[in-house]
């Protein structure tokens, strides 16, 4: 099978899974709704309290539920092949440390939930010009700095984030650790967190080959034509600010970002050109699929989004890292 029709037969199957795990969520609830009065209940401004559920609560959410997951996975991705190590993770670099540590200071300030959008954004923001100015010091940059340095800042972040909850009153207590583990429930403006992933989508793409030759190591892509300090910046900057979006939106969300991508090189290969894109599928479908498990499992509570990542992630990465060990064996 040709390697294009190959490529367009995965993404193919990955969009019919992304509208699949969206119409899931838009049916499953308190509430349930048929198929199709899903469809019909989106085509027209009719269908009652069902489709006034749907189309002002269940549609906002799985879309920025989506972009969400879209967003980690693709940053994800990058910073995997920026790093050079295929178990990397978006949070490594302290971007959520910082995006925590900003809206955690709106909540006890009593910001509105754009306030809280804001201060999470500039923390992250600040939190990627700590890593990279650090790690960039008296200009040498190497995979290894940049890693050591994200780790310490995600480290100082955390305590940062361990203290405000400390100190937190109790009725602002439980919403800042909803937002630390992750929510989506207060998220009913999905367009700009769209608008970023398709953008991120846009920006990364026209660079699929420098990736792919700077994925086999600097040197090489070096001697190849390739700008690698310009191209290694700006992975750094879309990935962080990739993260960055995903974290304002949805708070700390773990694991997309680090088994998505590698689940989808072991299935599709490294190719950037099909990874990337297909990466934001797999990421968005899997976090719109958390997040409906999360509203109705224990329905009416809620669960952390957060949670429902973590529990799916963690024996996934156990089992790539044994699959990794073995490999070598």
């Amino acid at each position: 099978m040709p390697t294009r029709r190959r490529a367009l037969l995965i993404l193919a199957a990955l969009a019919g899974l992304a509208l699949l795990s969206i119409t899931l969520a838009l049916m499953v609830g308190t509430i349930r709704v048929s198929p199709i009065e899903v469809f019909s209940t989106l085509g027209s401004s009719g269908g009652g309290m069902a489709g006034d559920v749907v189309r002002n609560l269940r549609l906002p959410r799985a879309l920025a539920g989506f972009a969400c997951g879209g967003l980690l996975a693709l940053a994800g991705a990058l910073l995997q092949i920026l790093l050079r190590n295929p178990l990397a993770d978006p949070y490594v670099l302290g971007i959520s440390g910082g995006a925590g540590v900003g809206a955690l200071l709106a909540i006890l300030l009593g910001l509105s939930a754009t306030g809280i959008n804001g201060f999470a954004f500039l923390g992250a923001l600040g939190a990627m010009l700590v890593v990279f100015g650090l790690a960039h010091g008296d200009g040498s940059w190497t995979q290894t700095r940049l890693l050591l340095t994200g780790v310490i800042v995600a480290a100082g972040c955390g305590a940062v984030v361990a203290l405000m909850l400390s100190i937190a009153p109790e009725h602002k207590l439980r919403g800042m650790l909803f937002w630390v583990m992750g929510d989506l429930s207060q998220n009913n403006d999905p367009q700009l967190a769209l608008v970023i992933l398709a953008a991120a989508l846009l920006v990364s793409l026209p660079f699929a080959r420098e990736l792919n030759l700077l994925a086999r190591g600097a040197d090489t892509a070096q001697t190849l034509g390739v700008a690698v300090v310009r191209l290694r910046r700006g992975v750094f900057v879309v990935a962080s600010l990739a993260t960055a979006a995903a974290v304002t939106h949805a708070g700390s969300i773990g694991f997309i970002g680090l088994i998505v991508p590698h689940l989808v090189r072991l299935a599709s290969g490294n190719d950037q050109r099909l990874l990337l894109p297909a990466s934001a599928l797999a990421g968005g479908s899997l976090l719109v699929i958390a997040d409906t498990l999360a509203r109705t499992i224990v329905a009416p509570q809620q669960l952390p989004v957060g949670v429902l990542t973590a529990l799916i992630g963690v024996p996934v990465f156990l089992f790539l890292l044994t699959r990794d060990a073995r490999a070598r064996h």
